[in-house]
């Protein structure tokens, strides 16, 4: 059973560190960018790749530190990434988030992982979110191309339209949740 907890974090709210700056943190990075392109990161690696150094050199809110990883790095984070090719970095870096009560995510080794960065659909203000538990990164990546396949583009429009909606509505809680139930049921009837 997936006991994982969804959530969406504010990212651009937050401040993250990636230690790692070869293929693997420029995939942590790009993927955190796409769904967040407001995150403030810091990148701490002692090679940093090109591809990341022309990423940062385009974005003012990635900080690169060419160094080696030490804990004083983690100060005034809140999120961290352990993305660099050597196990026992990564698994000290794991180790001092986890002293500083900080989230950490250990790429390719979910049992270091408080979170995961699963597969993302984005269509305007709809996102959603796939998990496989870490099983498979690979299902959610074919689950996300068949939703955003399937989700309609103008789904933003309905959603701004709704939320023009809810606005109008008076009554408490209850009364706006109901009219808003009936405003939308149609979209699961099956014909």
């Amino acid at each position: 059973m997936n006991e994982l907890y969804p959530i969406f974090l504010k990212v651009h709210q937050l401040e993250t560190l990636l230690v790692g700056a070869g293929f693997v943190g420029l995939e942590k990075l790009t993927f955190l960018l796409k769904s967040s392109p407001h995150a403030t990161v810091t990148v701490v690696s002692v090679e940093i790749s090109d591809e990341i150094r022309e990423i940062a050199r385009n974005n003012p809110r990635i900080r690169l530190i060419q160094d080696a990883y030490h804990s004083r790095y983690l100060d005034q984070k809140h999120l961290v990434i352990a993305a660099t090719n050597f196990p026992e970095v990564n698994k000290t870096v794991y180790r001092d988030a986890k002293e500083r009560y900080l989230l950490v995510n250990v790429a390719d080794t979910p049992e270091f992982c408080d979170f995961y960065l699963g597969g993302i659909v984005t269509k305007g203000n709809v996102k959603i979110a796939i998990s496989t538990n870490g099983k498979s990164p690979t299902t959610a990546k074919r689950l996300r191309q068949l939703l955003e396949e399937t989700i309609p583009e103008d789904i933003n429009e309905m959603v701004e339209n709704i939320n023009k909606y809810r606005d109008t509505l008076k009554g408490d809680f209850e009364y706006k949740v109901e009219a808003l139930n009936k405003l939308t049921e149609g979209l699961i009837k099956k014909d």
